[in-house]
């Protein structure tokens, strides 16, 4: 039990690292970018990032959760992980081309898309970068220094291409595509690891282990595309009724609450493996550390929160500049994210998918991505970005109550096997 506490620990630590770092170097990079591209480029990017995304979430088809249990579950047996490798990647590979046959038509056929469509398509080979970068595998193997070495590395000559390149507007093509490279190589890099440090080889695959992995990750995709009806859309949907700048205020702030976000959703990442192989082997253990868990970070949470609530406005100034303190009422809102949706992953993800409620939970996130949509319709003609931000709240309360709900009629934290 202590090695697997020191286990944990560590990859929390590489975790908390990794996710500090994917949100420092945007950070770093993001007010730079603002001035030097100017609203039209700059929301031209980020409207091509948010149309891509859907075609992310098809090819991660919610593997980063179904594919890290299996992973978890054999980790000690590479005959198992290299078959379960293998057909993962298979079936990402052909989701990915399945996606281009649907995205290439509508590039070219929809005027708004094929006026700027080399951008679109430099945007679109960040969906081959997700495809190669096997996030999963080394969540599953609890070994995510690997990618953290990896990440960081990359994403310092990132950083620095950024400001060697980037000089204007007429440069957002040299940026979509260092975006889109810089994961296509973290992704090369990280199948030599795997192939190198976990003699992980690749095994022909099955059609009927392909269809069972579309099978296994059907309700976390669903679950995860829904859950993107109320956050990438949200961006989409303001932008269709309002302009870049409003946009830019919505992004600058959500950016500041991801950022917080991300210090507990590193947490999350880490205990979800950790879990699953704890609910197998003694779900009495398994419960008393998600109750552990629950009031450990919720207690951090809520100091977290009411300390950047209270230096909200100098946060701002500080980080994104005095031209952003449009950003401030947006911020102050969805700034309570984090402490919501940290409640929806422990009731959801950590409990009732280790326990194989994904029906369950997947009702719970469509149809409040279905309630999202609506509010969203509603509330952002009148309030434009405060609405949106309104909206996304909102949502997630719903999101919360209802896996919080499911787990206390259902009992499952009951200490019990």
């Amino acid at each position: 039990m202590f090695q697997d506490h020191k286990i944990l620990i560590k990859n929390f630590s590489s975790l908390t690292i990794l996710q500090i770092s994917n949100y420092l170097f945007p950070l770093i990079t993001f007010p730079y970018l603002v001035r030097v591209l100017g609203p039209e480029k700059f929301g031209l990017i980020n409207f091509a990032a948010a149309f891509v995304a859907y075609f992310t979430v098809l090819t991660d088809y919610g593997f980063n959760l179904s594919a890290t249990r299996e992973i978890s579950i054999h980790r000690k047996d590479i005959e198992k992980v290299s078959s379960l490798f293998s057909n993962v990647m298979t079936t990402k590979l052909i989701l990915f081309i399945a996606g281009a046959i649907v995205f290439l038509p509508l590039l070219f056929l929809i005027p708004k898309f094929s006026a700027d469509y080399p951008i679109y398509l430099g945007t679109y080979l960040f969906v081959f970068g997700s495809v190669l970068f096997p996030v999963w595998f080394f969540q599953g193997m609890e070994q995510m220094k690997y990618i953290t070495i990896i990440n960081i590395g990359v994403k310092a000559l990132w950083l620095v291409s950024i400001f060697v390149f980037i000089k204007s507007s007429a440069d957002v093509l040299t940026l979509v595509f260092l975006n889109s490279g810089s994961l296509i190589i973290i992704g090369v890099i990280s199948l030599i690891v795997i192939k190198k440090k976990f003699n992980v080889f690749f095994k022909r695959p099955l059609a009927k282990e392909i269809k069972r992995q579309l099978s296994e990750g059907w309700y976390y995709f669903v679950s995860t595309a829904s859950i993107t009806l109320y956050t990438n859309s949200n961006i989409f949907i303001l932008g269709l009724f309002t302009n870049n700048e409003v946009v830019g205020y919505f992004a600058a702030a959500d950016k500041l609450r991801m950022a917080i976000q991300g210090l507990f959703g590193n947490a999350a990442q880490t205990v979800f493996p950790h879990l699953s192989l704890m609910f197998k082997e003694s779900k009495i253990k398994a419960v008393r550390f998600v109750k552990k868990y629950l009031r450990l970070s919720l207690l951090a949470a809520a100091i977290v929160t009411l300390t950047v609530f209270i230096f909200s406005r100098e946060i701002v100034i500080v980080i994104l500049g005095q031209n952003y303190l449009s950003s401030l009422p947006v911020f102050r809102v969805i700034l309570f994210l984090p402490i919501i949706i940290l409640i929806s992953n422990i009731y959801g993800i950590q409990v009732m998918l280790n326990l194989g409620y994904k029906k369950e939970f997947f009702k719970v996130i469509f149809y409040a991505g279905i309630g999202n949509l609506v509010l969203s319709f509603v509330l952002v003609p009148k309030f434009y970005a405060i609405g949106t931000a309104f909206a996304v709240t909102i949502t997630e309360i719903i999101v919360s109550l209802g896996m919080w709900g499911f787990t206390h009629r259902k009992s499952l934290l009951k200490e019990s096997d």
